[in-house]
């Protein structure tokens, strides 16, 4: 509706639309790509340099000779960490907070709280990419849709994002918290089913603990919750969860965002399940965690290591180079795919990959290894601890519905067992609040704790949720 009242922004919407769809449909080049790419970044430098007091700072010994630079330049410029977000606080900005539209910040948890404003540049390049994407999921659904969005807090980007996407597509919204004294679970299950809701924007763990609710209210999730979409993100979500999760609900799963408050959307969903790149409103580099050289593609093509991203618009708070501490695979573009965009795959924090049995591993991969032998759980929770003999040992523990054992399949287990070289026990139980609250933040659940002898004690293995749409 604003777009009415400001002919700019509709134009520069109309712009982002525009160009988004042609890319989708395939009609952009690599060449046309590049080229996009190479004159935003530049574009973006030349933004923050004049309008950021941190980046006129931060870039002072960089190259000033825009117009000559080429995409082989762009390494010359300092990375942004979150530390310098932390630290310059409104400094970053590159407009006054007034002309912001709204105003988000982080929740705090991992340091000091940073602010993360929106203007409307902002919100029209994210939504409109991400509207492209979801319209492959949510369109062949039908009309008739209504959509579910928990998000965390009134503080946070993730109500307005996906209820201001659902309205672009034409289908109707319902924002909820369970976790909110005003609405409570029984509330959002009683709403699910009474609207009724047929898809629902929400974490992991809310779409497990709203389950285990319906499940001791003496509901079938399945049969009884009318949900046929779950688009899951806030915490890590492998294959085998999304796939337990989606067979729970009898809903199909995805893995709908990878982003975070500081720099907004960096990757969504499509409609064949696969987690893809924003190229034409981001840059991405995949650099070596412990360094900042450029990794090397695999014999499959495939980049492994920590991703950084720049804004290739220019609103409120554009990053420049920004090290987002998350490890992630890329896969380059590929035909045949929903969208031609590289994949990703969010793996954890760069800093968060465990040594089980002497071999690292993230918590994604380690996540989908675990799960992948079984089905029809509530929810589990994986512990790591030491034997009398020092030697690592793996408890996975399920909570089911009536404490039923859940179904196994024995012959994926005994490979699982094999591969990780560790002693890997099987136990039922109820999982508590921890996996349902995550840790001072309600929408992350901690579902991996590392009980070893000189390792993370409880309260650090929260961190070990290793949530991608970090505070």
């Amino acid at each position: 509706m604003f777009t009415l009242y400001d002919d700019e922004a509709a134009s520069v919407g109309r712009g982002i639309i525009r160009r988004q769809r042609d890319f989708a449909a395939g009609r952009w080049s690599e060449e046309r790509l590049a080229a996009h790419q190479l004159d935003a970044f530049r574009a973006t430098l030349d933004h923050v340099r004049e309008h950021s007091p941190f980046y006129r700072r931060h870039l002072a010994d960089a190259p000033t000779h825009l117009a000559s630079l080429s995409a082989e330049d762009l390494a010359a410029f300092p990375f942004t960490l979150k530390d310098d977000l932390r630290a310059a606080q409104q400094d970053v900005l590159s407009r006054p907070l007034s002309k912001a539209w709204i105003f988000y910040e982080t929740t705090g948890t991992t340091g000091a709280v940073t602010p993360c404003p929106r203007d409307n540049t902002d919100s029209l390049h994210n939504n409109a990419v991400l509207t492209s994407h979801y319209e492959t999921i949510l369109r062949p659904y039908g009309e008739d849709q209504f959509i579910g969005v928990c998000g965390p807090t009134e503080m946070h980007a993730f109500g307005d994002t996906f209820g201001e996407v659902c309205r672009n597509l034409g289908l109707a919204v319902a924002k909820m918290w369970p976790h909110s004294p005003m609405v409570g679970f029984d509330r959002a299950l009683a709403a699910i089913r009474e609207i009724p809701l047929t898809a629902l924007f929400c974490t992991p763990g809310m779409a497990l603990t709203l389950a285990k609710k319906a499940v001791a209210a003496g509901l079938d999730p399945a049969r009884d919750l009318p949900v046929q979409v779950l688009m899951l993100t806030g915490e890590l979500a492998s294959p085998a969860l999304l796939a337990a999760v989606g067979d729970l609900w009898g809903a199909r799963a995805y893995n709908a965002l990878y982003g975070s408050q500081e720099a907004s959307a960096l990757g969504a969903a499509a409609a064949d399940g696969s987690l893809y790149a924003m190229p034409v409103i981001n840059h991405y580099e995949v650099i070596d965690p412990a360094g900042d050289a450029p990794v090397e593609p695999d014999a499959e093509g495939v980049l492994l290591g920590e991703l950084v991203v720049t804004s290739l618009y220019q609103g409120l708070k554009p990053l420049v180079r920004y090290r987002t501490g998350d490890l992630v695979r890329m896969r380059a573009a590929a035909p045949g795919r929903t969208l031609p965009a590289p994949v990703l795959e969010v793996l954890g924090r760069t800093r968060d990959e465990l040594n089980v049995g002497g071999h690292r591993i993230t918590g994604y991969d380690l996540e989908n290894l675990l799960l992948a032998p079984f089905g029809g759980y509530l929810d589990y929770q994986v512990v790591l601890d030491s034997g009398d003999d020092g030697t690592d040992r793996l408890t996975l523990r399920f909570e089911t519905q009536d404490g039923a054992a859940p179904r196994t399949d024995e012959m994926a287990l005994a490979a699982v067992r094999e591969r990780l070289g560790v002693a890997l026990d099987v136990e039922l139980g109820t999982m508590g609040s921890v996996t349902g609250t995550g840790a001072m933040v309600s929408w992350k659940a901690a579902r991996v704790v590392d009980r070893r002898t000189g390792r993370r004690d409880a309260e650090s293995a929260a961190a070990l949720a290793l949530a991608v749409a970090r505070s």
